[in-house]
């Protein structure tokens, strides 16, 4: 399982946490509350969430790695929209598995 985080400085990361996962409860099994959430968007990919007091943490997880990529935009490029007041900056870092190939 390949793996990527970031942590995201916000005073804002529950109502942001919620959000997404509120967003994304229609199309995924979505579970959360307001310091925590997970979206599995299949059985090899999902996202976890923690609101802290610095800010929100997110982990990717994908099977293969493969997905890594994609997913850090599409979740990153999410928040942002719910955060259009501020600018989140996410500084994705990978396990060794979900390194892309150079």
């Amino acid at each position: 399982m390949a793996t990527s985080r970031a942590h995201a400085a916000t005073s804002h990361a529950s109502r942001y946490l919620q959000q997404l996962c509120k967003h994304w409860s229609h199309r995924f099994a979505v579970e959360f509350d307001d310091r925590s959430g997970r979206i599995a968007f299949s059985d090899s990919q999902a996202v976890t969430l923690s609101a802290t007091e610095t800010g929100l943490d997110v982990q990717i997880s994908d099977a293969t790695g493969e997905g890594l990529d994609r997913l850090e935009g599409v979740v990153a490029d999410h928040l942002q929209r719910f955060a259009f007041r501020e600018d989140l900056v996410f500084d994705w870092k990978r396990d060794s598995a979900g390194q892309a190939a150079g």
